[in-house]
């Protein structure tokens, strides 16, 4: 148990002595996992490229994963956000709270809350070289999947 919990169990023990919140908080981030791992697998299924997923939640409160994927066209990565869009839908019954980018093409976000999808082509996924500025963060292995 974190050392957060424990903190807020002396403070509240009537609240939490039966360890609802530490369970609370797994299931979130098993269900965050799952959310990052189908996005990451529905960017393979249309080809993006260097797919990389980021667990940010020990360094930043805008989401628990960030997944970063490069488009090689406005095509592909319309098709990318699609994918991913329907995916999550069909197999996790979640729609994205937000949509940016999709008009242009160059680099779209889908903002699901606890995870964020980026689909930027190359020259926006090198300027903005977002792995960099997140370099704190956990990089999570993805070994069933092709990130090619």
């Amino acid at each position: 148990m974190s050392d957060h919990i424990k903190s807020i169990e002396s403070a509240y023990p009537t609240v939490l002595t039966d360890g609802s919140a530490a369970n609370s908080i797994g299931n979130r981030q098993d269900t965050s996992s799952a959310l990052a791992l189908n996005i990451a697998e529905a960017a393979s299924d249309r080809k993006g490229g260097d797919i990389v997923v980021l667990r940010v939640s020990e360094v930043s409160y805008l989401a628990d994963y960030f997944i970063i994927v490069t488009g090689f066209s406005r095509v592909q990565v319309r098709a990318i956000s699609q994918s991913i869009q329907e995916k999550v839908e069909q197999e996790l019954q979640r729609r994205p709270r937000r949509i940016e980018g999709l008009a242009e093409g160059t680099w779209v976000v889908l903002d699901y809350g606890d995870a964020i999808a980026h689909i930027l082509m190359p020259r926006e996924r090198e300027f903005y070289n977002l792995e960099a500025f997140w370099g704190h963060a956990e990089r999570i292995e993805l070994p069933q999947i092709e990130t090619s």
